[in-house]
């Protein structure tokens, strides 16, 4: 019974992360195929090497975003995260299992502010067509989320109303109270009224 006890978390392994990643993993097949010299070529007139702290690799930046897309990641905060614990996404970076990855706010300014809207399109079209021209993506059907959702905008009108009842409930109480009831009679009369 003790052996079912071992815990091996904290065990100190020597380990090549390419190793980690299995053979037939989509950002093995993604790697094999791109062309990163462009990207760099394209986005070099966008940094400054002779000025100021060195930047981040912009093609990281690139592929943060792409794996934000490719596994449908909501936001680039839960990006930065679950790239912190996924070893695969560390591999396709290019960053070991204990470097800093760059932060979010990072990849957020480069493409806002950073690199024109223009570059991130041709950016992601070249990529588009690397994988289409390596048969990677197969152009001939296309599928469209077409749901109806409501949108919610007023993210604070359930919050107003709670308040408001409550506030209801509190007055009435208080000149239930006032009239002279007992407070578990004025609380029974709030519950069956309201």
């Amino acid at each position: 019974m003790d052996e079912w006890k071992k815990d091996a978390r904290r065990d100190v392994v020597m380990v090549d992360i390419d190793a980690l990643v299995p053979a037939d993993h989509l950002l093995r097949k993604i790697e094999k195929v791109m062309d990163y010299d462009w990207l760099y070529e394209r986005l070099d007139p966008y940094y400054c090497h002779d000025n100021g702290r060195p930047g981040t690799d912009p093609v990281v930046l690139i592929k943060m975003v792409l794996i934000q897309h490719l596994y449908g990641i909501p936001s680039l905060r839960q990006t930065y995260e679950r790239i912190g614990d996924t070893v695969s996404y560390r591999w396709f970076l290019g960053y070991g299992l204990l470097e800093k990855i760059p932060h979010f706010a990072t990849v957020s300014y480069a493409f806002c502010r950073r690199f024109p809207a223009e570059l991130s399109e041709e950016i992601f079209e070249y990529i588009l067509n690397k994988a289409i021209n390596h048969r990677m993506v197969d152009p001939s059907a296309i599928f469209i989320d077409g749901t109806h959702i409501k949108a919610s905008a007023n993210k604070k009108k359930y919050q107003k109303e709670q308040v408001r009842k409550a506030a209801k409930i509190y007055v009435i109480s208080c000149s239930l109270l006032a009239c002279g009831l007992s407070l578990r009679v004025a609380l029974a009369y709030v519950r069956h009224y309201s």
